[in-house]
């Protein structure tokens, strides 16, 4: 059997030996929006629970829209234009409308990736913020919230008269979904607003994953900061597999990610019908397979089909290796899941030690193997043993201990497939 995995931007294609019994497990989307500029207009023009954008605009000086970074996928090329014509038809100049690259503690955006994010047009023609979570001067405190997060939020965000967020929703390993709120906090967050909201009493929080917002605590503290930011107005879009957008999903930051997470919900989990044995998954292909740091999430998304012990296999093509320094340093003290989570609970935060966080907590119930040719070994410390060099080795250590009927899941597209056991 021959399937296509998600890789890079070309894909990878597996060879998979006769006897397991495979499941394709696809991303089930809505179908693609067919009149994309009426559908986008009429969202700006009766939005979600507030006034449409051009009267939200009316009489404001400037405005700021937070946009993802170079990590996700998001159509800001299809999404910003009309929220930009809005805007200037209400009396702005482009001079007057800051466009923020919400990196949370991501590298900075450079400048050929501006133009990938927003087009060399807009990028050429508007103000922007490349925001550093790490240059506290340039934030400005707004208090704690009810669970004791400290926010700090980038100054010139603020200052803005009018504040826009432009993103998309997905399942998301610890806040549920993307989107919405997300593009405040952490996005344009200091890093000890961020470290705050991923450490350890909300990373081990049961309701922390994906597909969860009910009662879910950093998505309630995050609809919190983001409320202290003055969140006015939000554009969210949901996305098919080939990336065409399939919801829109405009206007008050509260009601319109909800009508958005209900959207997918309803749209696009994929239901298996019994927990399989082993799972063989992607991490989604270019941009998420950038780095080890974000190939994380394709193993928390297949976790909630996999019994207990059923091991799991990541491709992930890493070309910009295993992540930030800081993520390289905490996976230098990995020796085994159990021993790196005693001692984070010893230590203080360090920036991205939350993603090995939720991959240690995957890892005490599912032994791990990894495909990731763009890491450096040298820099896996633990993980080495479990990374292999060739698909042929990594699917060979999937097998090995399995009985010769297996059920095994293949996630082609990763965390994109939000996939559940059909009883739960």
């Amino acid at each position: 059997m021959q399937i296509k995995f998600a890789f890079g931007k070309s894909g990878l294609t597996l060879d998979l030996p006769k006897g397991p019994q495979y499941q394709l497990v696809s991303a089930h989307t809505a179908p693609a929006i067919p009149d994309l500029e009426t559908a986008l207009s009429a969202a700006l023009d009766a939005p979600i629970g507030c006034a449409p954008l051009a009267e939200l605009a009316a009489g404001k000086r400037t405005a700021a829209i937070s946009v993802c970074d170079i990590t996700r996928p998001a159509p800001n090329r299809l999404t910003l234009p009309p929220i930009l014509a809005r805007l200037e038809a209400a009396g702005m100049a482009a001079e007057d409308i800051m466009l923020c690259i919400a990196t949370g503690l991501h590298r900075q955006a450079t400048q050929n990736e501006l133009d990938t994010i927003l087009g060399p047009e807009i990028a050429g023609r508007y103000p922007i913020l490349n925001h550093d979570a790490k240059d506290r001067a340039s934030h400005t405190f707004l208090g704690t919230t009810t669970r004791g997060t400290p926010v700090w939020i980038a100054t010139r965000f603020l200052e803005a008269d009018l504040h826009i967020t432009l993103g998309f929703i997905e399942q998301h390993l610890m806040l549920g979904f993307s989107g919405g709120r997300k593009l405040i906090a952490p996005g344009l967050a200091f890093q000890e607003t961020i470290k705050v909201i991923h450490s350890s009493r909300f990373m081990r929080e049961a309701l922390a994953v994906e597909g969860s917002v009910e009662h879910n605590p950093i998505h309630a503290d995050l609809l919190e900061i983001a409320a202290l930011a003055r969140h006015d107005f939000m554009l969210d879009v949901t996305l098919s597999r080939e990336r065409e957008i399939t919801g829109i999903f405009a206007g008050n930051a509260v009601q319109a990610h909800a009508s958005g997470v209900e959207f997918l919900r309803r749209t696009s989990i994929e239901h298996v019908a019994a927990p399989v044995d082993a799972a063989i998954t992607s991490a989604a292909g270019f941009p998420l397979d950038l780095n080890l740091y974000q190939t994380v999430k394709g193993v928390t998304a297949v976790q909630h089909i996999v019994k207990p012990g059923g091991p799991i296999l990541i491709l992930s093509e890493c070309s910009e290796g295993v992540g930030s320094p800081e993520f390289a340093a905490r996976l230098a003290t990995w020796r085994d899941p159990q021993t790196f989570l005693d001692d984070l609970a010893d230590t203080p935060v360090v920036v991205d030690q939350w993603q090995l966080e939720k991959l240690a907590l995957v890892a005490l119930r599912h032994p791990l193997y990894f495909y990731m040719p763009g890491a450096d070994r040298t820099q896996l410390a633990g993980l080495a043993a479990q990374t292999l060099p060739t698909p042929q080795a990594a699917v060979a250590a999937l097998l090995a201990g399995l009985p010769p009927k297996a059920t095994i899941a293949l996630v082609p597209d990763g965390p994109y497939a939000c996939a559940r056991v059909k009883a739960s």
